[in-house]
């Protein structure tokens, strides 16, 4: 895959739907794509390390906080200098696994605003992005904080939502607050998640949002979050697993067979 065919997918969604177990699982999937896969954690829960077995060590925040610091001691650099020095930061606190890389954004900025420091880092994470064919990035529940902080544009804007009236709304209004020009996108769907039967679904106003699959509660995903197990153990032929291939295979992230 060239680098302009990064496959860039944004998980969003109100919180408590799912969105992490998604993104991991969307991990294991594409893992089986042959492509090579970096996850984002842009939520400074960091669930997304959890939910992939890993400790998330150095967070690109931390990079961030090192460089204003010095900045704030005198030690100035040039642009160029500190894209450099960015961009081998970002890079060493960047987790590389058998299958996936992974890299925690942290903590939202609390001090100043030093918008040329997180233009910098916004630069850099999304030419090391570019050196793979997929990238997921497990947000918040706006989209606000991936523009600012990782990254201007994605491929695909997925949108995870239980069958709750609340759920459903807060993903219509990140649909809404995107094509305000908030985010670039090319594709945008919703996925529901955590359905007592596949005939919720029918009972779901989406709107305009393109329907991509309906999965149901997986006891093999429960007994994992109680357990503290990583979702890359999951089953291959468990039922959301393929319902979650067949998902992304609707929404162009891979090709179907």
């Amino acid at each position: 895959m060239a680098e302009s065919d990064t496959r860039i997918i944004a998980v969003c969604g109100k919180g408590g739907v799912g969105k992490t177990s998604i993104s991991a699982m969307l991990v294991k999937t594409l893992m089986r794509e042959k492509g090579t896969i970096l996850a984002i954690d842009a939520d400074p829960a960091v669930g997304f390390a959890t939910a992939l077995g890993l400790d998330p060590g150095r967070t690109v925040n931390d990079i961030r906080n090192d460089v204003i610091a010095e900045a704030k001691k005198g030690q100035k650099s040039s642009g160029n200098e500190t894209i450099v020095r960015l961009d081998y930061s970002v890079f060493e606190a960047m987790i590389e696994k058998e299958g996936f890389a992974f890299l925690a954004i942290g903590r939202p900025e609390t001090e100043g605003c030093y918008c040329k420091v997180n233009d910098f880092l916004r630069v850099v994470i999304e030419g090391l992005a570019a050196r793979f064919d997929y990238v997921i990035i497990d947000g918040e529940a706006g989209i606000e904080q991936i523009n600012r902080r990782v990254m201007e544009r994605v491929t695909h804007l997925l949108l995870v939502s239980d069958a709750s009236h609340k759920g459903i709304n807060v993903i219509k209004t990140v649909e809404q607050v995107a094509d305000s020009g908030v985010m670039d996108y090319d594709r945008v769907g919703a996925l529901l998640n955590r359905l007592k039967s596949a005939d919720e679904a029918s009972r779901v106003d989406l709107g305009d949002i393109e329907l991509l699959g309906a999965l149901c509660e997986d006891d093999e995903i429960r007994e994992r979050d109680i357990e503290d197990e990583s979702l890359l153990t999951m089953p291959d032929d468990d039922a959301t697993i393929a319902e979650l291939r067949r998902a992304m295979v609707r929404f162009g992230v891979i090709e179907g067979e």
